[in-house]
């Protein structure tokens, strides 16, 4: 009886063993260091210095950041007391494009010289990044220098206006952390919107306004980024097509780009806004700030409920042979004594992620950062779906290459031609906002996959993405959508000359409505799902009516529109609850939510192998000993 007592409680025990996942422990500020936060700045470094007797270390780090905070940042921090303990005598930066740090980093290893630190990139970057397994978990048991990391990250928000400044895993283990906070928006030069009589904007539709176009196409009064040359542009385009949705964002864009001059980078447009060659141009925070401090004839404006706060990661790379040194320069950008200071210098002004800079002796000279840093983080901002963006970014910035960069000169043409038939009086508003729906719709191709005619759709974007690294596939649909864009530009400057020459009339939509009808329906076992509201659908569908004469044919376009108020279902169920919906005229793409919550099923960790090996030994040994009494 006592062995089988015995045996029941062991075998409780190792169902409670297996069944608890093991995580990381939830550092705080307030959490036991092997140090005491009193001893500011970088109480870390005795603790780190005792981890590793190397020294001569050189760093290597692939970035995103430009010359300026490279130079500044090597320059001040082998200066620094880390550098200088810890023996670290050069930092060499490697800049790579986007579509470069996964070749960069992969060649790096095979040359026995991996990169030690990833910089600078966003969010998407280094989740991809991720995902290869190229950034270091910062697991304190398997790497205790990540306490020097983890102790300054615990002087940051989680989230940041909504925004999470991290990334964590299931096991609530951290891979990378924000080191500074981008928001992203438009700068103006006021001289120039002045000159030119435009309104300031103060959203991204602004931007595609027809007043913009009154000077098209000699002299554009907005600029762009290629998506491909620059990822604080992608990541303007993306935020876009989330907050408007989307077939509507895509019409933004396009409207965007015919009226703007499109440049090979984000710091030319910067630049463009700050010396007049336009009145706007979109742009990450940090450029606009640069440009309001060169130039103080400029704003920078960030769209209200149309944007978003990125934290701009930083992270240890797995692979690196000097985790120590690594982990310590990691750390020190992260302190308000350390690299968030560079962030306040005037040529690079920059949002810190590190709130408690502001109130070093350095943060108190820049009230002014201090003020943008307090906009940008209570502004409000729309939910952006980090996954949604990255599923789809490459078939995204090819297809705007396609449509909108290499076919930018018909479509500029007939955007300008449009716009200035509308504001002369040649066209009215129905009219105008007929022929620019036509011109942003999304085009129709072949899809090289299948052999189908298929329209750019989000789903189609979503599907196409995985391939969209295949040169011979890029280069088909490149061909495609450009050629298709261009008919559909043709196509629409034709349909204007026709118009406007009294061939081909738009007229206004003739209604019908149709009552709506109420049914009751009293289900006995499974819940119905009803509307609560009754939207109005509308389908619109143009009719062309040719009329044979032996004078010049007239071709009216009459979109017959067809008003339907939504049938109500009232259901009673007798024992489950009624599911409610809400009925949409575009599905959303189901959004995840990164949580840094542990949910039991986690994978099984190595150190609940191990129990379950020594409860084993212990219940054989049990038994063997139990035998021979």
């Amino acid at each position: 009886m006592m062995f089988e007592k015995s045996l029941a409680l062991t075998i409780a025990l190792f169902i409670a063993i297996t069944l608890t996942p093991v995580t990381a422990i939830d550092y705080s500020i307030n959490q036991e260091w092997p140090w005491s936060p009193e001893d500011e700045p970088f109480p870390w470094l005795d603790y780190l210095d005792s981890l590793t007797d190397e020294t001569g270390i050189t760093l290597t780090i692939i970035t995103r950041h430009e010359a300026t905070i490279q130079q500044k940042t090597k320059e001040v921090f082998l200066e620094s007391e880390v550098a200088q303990r810890l023996g670290i005598v050069d930092l060499v930066f490697i800049p790579a494009g986007p579509e470069l740090w996964k070749d960069y980093i992969e060649r790096r290893i095979e040359r026995g010289e991996p990169i030690d630190i990833g910089w600078g990139g966003g969010p998407t970057l280094f989740n991809y990044i991720d995902e290869l397994g190229h950034i270091m978990v910062l697991d304190p048991d398997q790497h205790p220098e990540a306490l020097a990391i983890l102790y300054e990250a615990s002087k940051i928000q989680e989230r940041i206006a909504g925004a999470p400044t991290r990334k964590v895993d299931e096991n609530n283990f951290t891979h990378w952390i924000g080191s500074a906070i981008s928001s992203f928006g438009i700068t103006v030069n006021h001289d120039m919107l002045d000159e030119y009589g435009v309104p300031k904007p103060t959203k991204w539709s602004d931007l595609t306004k027809p007043i913009y176009a009154s000077y098209l196409p000699a002299t554009p009064l907005v600029a762009i980024a290629d998506p491909l040359m620059s990822t604080s542009n992608t990541r303007m385009y993306e935020i876009i097509l989330q907050a408007y949705g989307w077939e509507e964002g895509w019409k933004v864009l396009t409207l965007l780009a015919a009226n703007s001059k499109i440049l090979d980078s984000s710091s030319g447009v910067r630049d463009a806004v700050i010396l007049g060659d336009v009145a706007a141009g979109i742009t990450i925070d940090f450029y606009g700030y640069t440009a309001m401090h060169q130039n103080p004839a400029c704003e920078y404006i960030i769209p209200e409920g149309e944007s978003i706060v990125n934290a701009d990661p930083i992270a240890v790379f797995a692979e690196t042979r000097y985790p120590v040194h690594a982990a310590a320069f990691v750390a020190w950008v992260l302190s308000e004594y350390g690299g968030q200071q560079l962030w306040l210098d005037t040529d690079i002004n920059r949002l810190p992620i590190n709130e408690r800079v502001f109130d070093t002796s350095a943060g108190q000279q820049r009230p002014d950062l201090e003020e943008a840093y307090q906009t940008a983080t209570t502004g409000g901002a729309i939910e952006f779906d980090e996954d949604l963006a990255l599923s789809t970014e490459r078939a995204m910035q090819y297809y705007f290459k396609a449509t909108l960069v290499n076919a930018h000169d018909s479509l500029q043409q007939t955007w300008a031609a449009v716009a200035q038939a509308y504001l002369n009086g040649e066209i009215d508003e129905y009219t105008f906002n007929y022929l620019v729906d036509e011109l942003g719709k999304l085009v129709e191709f072949e899809d090289p996959l299948t052999g189908n005619t298929v329209t750019f759709t989000l789903d189609y974007a979503i599907n196409i993405n995985e391939y969209m690294t295949q040169a011979e596939i890029v280069n088909d649909l490149l061909r495609k959508w450009e050629d298709a864009a261009r008919a559909k530009y043709e196509y629409v400057y034709q349909l204007l000359i026709d118009i406007l020459e009294g061939r081909t009339t738009i007229t206004t939509p003739t209604t019908t409505t149709t009552e709506a009808t109420t049914t009751t329906t009293t289900p006995t076992t499974s819940p119905t799902t009803s509307p609560t509201t009754s939207p109005t659908e509308t389908t619109t569908t143009p009719t062309l009516i040719t009329t044979p004469t032996t004078t010049p044919t007239t071709e009216t376009i009459t979109p017959t529109t067809t008003t339907t108020e939504a049938t109500t279902t009232t259901t009673t169920p007798t024992t489950t609850p009624t599911t409610t919906t809400s009925p949409t005229t575009t599905p959303s793409p189901t959004k995840t939510t990164p949580t840094a919550t542990t949910e039991a099923g986690t994978p099984v960790s190595l150190y609940t192998v191990v129990a379950i090996v020594i409860l084993i030994v212990a219940i054989v040994v049990y038994i063997i000993t139990t035998r021979r009494r």
